[in-house]
């Protein structure tokens, strides 16, 4: 009999590898999103998703036993900023900038407004990446959401995560009506519900969104977090406003720091000024021994960007960015050896394959300007009237496919150059697009691409030193590249010999470089010879016969109470994008991938 019992757990910002993995900064590894989770106590189950990493803080906020919420990592662009005009959009969510009767702080639990606010319940199935052809256990969770206009509400986009139910409750009502997501905006971890019930919607109104506060304006966090059912009011003021890492997603944007309380069930819920606008999202604390109420909102900036791109396109396309390593320029004598006249700009130390940068950008080209403002030596910009910010501000204001004019200083000489942003391509992504992981079981051997959720679930130690590096360090050659690793392999008489072999990377099929999962099941598909033939990392090869394989492969699959071989986007006929056998033997060396924070190694992906 299981007995239920309600644990607070959260996914971490930090690193999921130890430092000898990763330089991202202890400050990541103590950034957690917030749900309050209700699992029951299963008698014998084991947590995958749980870290044997002895580096990693514990995830449970509580006492009570339950499954960890995934952590995830990040690195990535970073989010839109800048001041909004008064405008009443087609989603109907109102930006009202102008300073309205101003609410008693000391009566702010009476204000009207409050009642915006709803209570999100989720059952959440994650995929196991371990086993990629089955789900996880579902649990539940609850979080915060509130009614921005038109039929929708906002929450996280980690309280919906692999939702398979979601119900929402006002205020003083007890009834819980069925909720859709319409959108989950990834990097900036908001998500876009809404309800068809019209009761639910009898006597609502939506919040107001105000502008982006300034230091040291009083804030009000409203939610539903652990410690009771009703709502719950924290007050404080703003610490700071930044370029902030996101613990959801891979991205780094735009953030509010608060030192008001945010707990767990928190998430998704709003914050307010002092007028009863709505200024953000809360969403993450900051976790360690030598801190303490830290806690981060999302403006209503970045709310905006996303709204603006679900209303663009009918569906949320990300955040883009231009695809370069940038290094900072302060030594004067670097300055003089790249003929950098003035106390500006940022060197360009690596141009990602994938974006469109590469085709007018150079290892060597000093950047001083986007989109004609001026880029710092430090890699910041002016921001407001007397402060700076790093200038992936600038990027995390435009949208997917925009065109902005990059100025540059190659070989002493200046010019400009045009550049189409779009999203980054991860060879090694932090989401799997549709929730579900591919696959390919030949004969027992599981084929699955490399990914964080899949590295998070086998741990390092399993994963190996090898691909946890190209991980970190390698880049995509080309949009859809994979790295296909042979994740297990299910014991059967034709694969004697190759039971023990797990986490490889699989580069060759009879020759043939492998591009993708996708391509390795076409080049299997259409394979006539007498034996299959794979090549891995360290020369290590597996041969199995053609016909015995095939005819073993039912069989395996029956034993082991797996319903197909493959994946049903494997089931769809292969595209070659590329239409060459190029290799895609990787190199990597010294420069991180990592969209890590300007540090003492002066680098920063844009």
């Amino acid at each position: 009999m299981a007995v239920a019992a309600t644990t607070c757990s959260f996914s971490s910002l930090a690193s999921a590898y130890t430092s000898r993995y990763s330089s991202i900064s202890s400050h990541r590894r103590h950034l957690s999103t917030f749900s309050c989770r209700s699992a029951p106590k299963a008698i014998s189950r084991s947590n995958k998703g749980a870290s044997s990493s002895p580096n990693k803080p514990p995830k449970q906020f509580g006492g009570g036993s339950g499954e960890d919420e995934k952590r995830r990592t990040q690195s990535s662009p970073f989010k839109s900023f800048g001041a909004q005009s008064q405008r009443k959009d087609k989603k109907g969510v109102s930006f009202d900038l102008k300073e309205q009767q101003q609410v008693e702080t000391g009566n702010l639990q009476d204000g009207t407004f409050l009642n915006a606010v709803v209570k999100v319940y989720c059952t959440h199935t994650a995929p196991d990446y371990s086993l990629p052809w089955q789900k996880q256990r579902q649990y539940t969770s609850t979080g915060s959401a509130f009614i921005i206009g038109d039929g929708k509400l906002l929450t996280n986009a980690h309280c919906v995560e692999h939702a398979t139910q979601v119900k929402v409750k006002r205020r003083g009502d007890d009834t819980k009506y069925v909720a859709k997501v319409l959108a989950r905006g990834i990097e900036c971890d908001i998500a876009l519900l809404s309800v068809e019930s019209e009761e639910f919607w009898k006597g609502t109104e939506p919040l107001n969104f105000g502008r982006l506060p300034r230091l040291q304006d009083a804030v009000t966090v409203v939610g539903y977090p652990l410690g009771g059912d009703t709502i719950s009011v924290t007050k404080g003021v703003v610490s700071r406003i930044e370029v902030t890492s996101y613990a959801h997603g891979s991205s780094d944007l735009l953030g509010i720091q608060i030192d008001a309380a945010i707990n767990p069930g928190n998430s998704g819920g709003p914050a307010f000024n002092d007028q009863g606008e709505c200024i953000g999202v809360a969403f993450q604390v900051f976790r360690s021994e030598d801190v303490e109420n830290i806690g981060y909102v999302i403006p209503t900036t970045v709310v905006s960007h996303f709204l603006d791109d679900y209303e663009r396109n009918g569906k949320y396309t990300g955040f883009p960015c231009l695809g370069v390593l940038l290094q900072k320029l302060e030594n004067p004598a670097l300055r003089s050896c790249l003929k950098v006249q003035s106390n500006e700009g940022v060197l360009v130390r690596r141009v990602e394959p994938t974006s469109d940068a590469n085709n007018v950008l150079k290892e060597g080209d000093v950047i001083v300007s986007f989109d004609g403002v001026h880029v710092g030596c430090e890699g910041t910009v002016p921001f407001r009237s007397t402060e700076r910010i790093a200038f992936r501000y600038l990027i995390s204001q435009k949208f997917t496919g925009d065109v902005v004019e990059v100025g540059i200083i190659r070989a002493g000489a200046f010019m400009k150059v045009q550049v189409v942003l779009d999203p980054r391509v991860h060879l090694v992504p932090y989401h799997i697009e549709g929730g579900q992981p591919s696959y390919l079981i030949i004969s027992g051997l599981v084929f699955t691409p490399l990914s964080e959720p899949l590295i998070e679930e086998e741990c390092e130690d399993t994963i190996g030193l090898k691909l946890l590096t190209k991980a970190r360090y390698s880049l995509a050659r080309f949009k859809g590249e994979q790295i296909v690793i042979l994740s297990q392999v299910l014991a059967n008489e034709v694969n004697i010999g190759y039971e023990n072999m797990s986490n490889q990377q699989v580069l060759k099929f009879n020759g043939t470089w492998i591009k993708n999962i996708h391509h390795l099941a076409h080049l299997i598909d259409s394979c006539k010879d007498k034996y299959l033939v794979f090549e891995f990392e360290d020369n290590y090869l597996a041969v199995l016969e053609r016909e015995a394989a095939a005819a073993a492969s039912p069989c395996i699959l029956k034993d082991y109470g797996i319903p197909s071989e493959r994946s049903s986007d494997l089931l769809k006929p292969y595209m070659d994008s590329l239409g060459d056998n190029r290799s895609i033997n990787q190199d990597f060396g010294d420069i991180p991938v990592s969209n890590l924070e300007i540090g003492s190694d002066g680098l920063l992906w844009a």
